[in-house]
């Protein structure tokens, strides 16, 4: 442990001397807290910072090089654009589509053209604090290895040296705590293209990931580590559990930060502090996880080619947060900014569309914790999502559907007390409700007009004095 410290504390020295960093003190040694070893068994035993379990909603940005081509055949990863160019995994569409468009190019060339011209880091903000969101991940590096902050690893690839000439990660990381959200970063572990990666990956590790991992922590302090690209090598060998060692023992953010379980080849749904389904219904009971997901079908960098029927609806965005928060989960919804700094705005009123029903709903979302039954249907095939209190005093009864009879009947919730109420958020007074001779409630719905109601979608019973 003593002679990784060492390593990383010149390191952390090293990005503290470098003229354009401003300085950043390393957490001072503490004796008596509890130090953690560079072995997962050590790492897996740290408490999760209560204010991620808190958050539920994060607001992934998947943002670059590749934002300027921003294309691929429907149903791809826009972002992985310099990949399909060159691998022409995609039956060679995307060669194709560059031959037609970008004659004699290269994808380097497209750095110039991503000048984000039109980017208001303030504006983004306040648009993901008026959607509900709670924390950020932007991108700070993709698989291309193009790095939204000026690092010398990335020497004249990066946004600071070519491009916008601005620190565009230091930019958004500012204004989402300006906002009152967390700040978060991405990072991609491996670089496809990288000379040094493809030739000799340990001097890779050693010369450029590491250093910039450190940089990272020292520098913008990020709560969130959402690290990726890490399935070619396990992760000693991408020196993960001794970086992770310092992370939560010594560095600035040793008592905020979260990371993800993308270290190595080895650790997605094994080790980190939350799992990370993409895409995905799985979820995890026993262990934080955070279910993540583009609005477009399947990209999260923006892709010019998907149609708006394409994208989800708040709806269904809706459902998907819903079904994470009540199985312990969270959800980071991404958005693909364009290369001028703008955000679609069918991206934007996705988000404010999630606002809206945060605004109503989200006592029933913020600080909630699982309820010992997660999911059951109703009569009239309405299916019921529960969530609750820290302290499970409080249940809270979403609403998926609305019952055609207006009388939802809801199996598992037991009357505690005899003043037990049921009420909905988002309109005054109590319901009726009654105990039924199978178990559980019945619940008399009010009678609402689309100009009464609290919400376009997943409506919230509140149950006071139930277990």
């Amino acid at each position: 442990m003593l002679r990784v410290s060492l390593l990383i504390a010149c390191l952390v020295a090293s990005v503290h001397a470098h003229p354009r960093h401003k300085r950043v003190n390393q957490a001072p040694v503490d004796e008596q807290r509890t130090r953690y070893e560079p072995n997962w068994a050590s790492l897996d035993t740290r408490p999760l910072p209560e204010w991620y379990d808190d958050a539920k909603f994060g607001i992934f940005i998947h943002w670059g090089v590749y934002s300027v081509p921003s294309w691929a055949p429907v149903g791809q990863y826009a972002e992985w654009y310099w990949y399909h160019l060159m691998e022409r995994d995609d039956g060679s569409a995307t060669y194709d589509h560059h031959q037609q468009l970008y004659p004699g190019q290269t994808y380097q060339d497209f750095a110039s053209s991503f000048k984000a011209e039109l980017f208001n880091a303030t504006e983004w903000a306040d648009l993901f604090r008026r959607s509900g969101a709670k924390y950020t991940v932007p991108t700070s590096k993709h698989h291309e290895g193009f790095t939204l902050w000026p690092n010398a690893q990335s020497w004249n690839w990066n946004s600071v040296d070519v491009g916008p000439h601005r620190d565009l990660l230091g930019e958004i990381m500012n204004a989402t705590r300006a906002a009152g959200m967390h700040a978060g970063v991405y990072f991609s572990l491996f670089e496809w293209y990288n000379p040094l990666y493809l030739n000799n990956a340990t001097e890779y590790v050693n010369q450029i990931m590491f250093p910039q991992w450190v940089e990272l922590l020292s520098k913008y302090q990020p709560d969130v580590l959402w690290c990726d690209g890490q399935w070619d090598h396990p992760s000693k060998f991408w020196r993960s559990e001794e970086f992770l060692a310092w992370a939560f023992n010594d560095s600035p953010v040793r008592d905020t930060i979260v990371v993800d379980d993308r270290f190595g080849s080895e650790t997605p749904n094994a080790h980190g502090s939350f799992y990370t389904p993409e895409y995905s219904t799985s979820v995890y009971l026993d262990h934080k996880w955070e279910a993540n997901l583009g609005m477009d079908i399947h990209s999260y960098g923006l892709n010019r080619a998907t149609p708006a029927d394409k994208y989800y609806t708040a709806d269904y965005l809706l459902n998907y947060l819903v079904r994470s928060v009540a199985n312990g989960g969270n959800m980071l919804l991404d958005i693909g900014p364009s290369a001028d700094g703008t955000i679609p705005t069918i991206m934007q009123e996705r988000l404010l569309q999630m606002g809206d029903w945060l605004n109503v709903n989200g006592e029933a979302i913020y600080s909630t914790r699982k309820w010992r039954v997660q999911q059951e249907g109703s009569i009239d095939n309405t299916t019921v999502r529960y969530t609750a209190s820290k302290d499970q005093s409080t249940v809270y009864a979403l609403l998926l559907d609305w019952p055609h009879n207006g009388i939802v009947l809801m199996p598992s919730p037991k009357v505690q007390s005899s003043d037990a109420i049921v009420s909905m958020l988002g309109l005054p007074g109590s319901l009726s409700w009654k105990q039924v001779s199978t178990g559980g409630i019945s619940v008399q719905l009010p009678n609402l007009t689309p100009g009464t109601q609290p919400c376009d979608y997943i409506w919230t019973l509140k149950l006071t004095g139930f277990a």
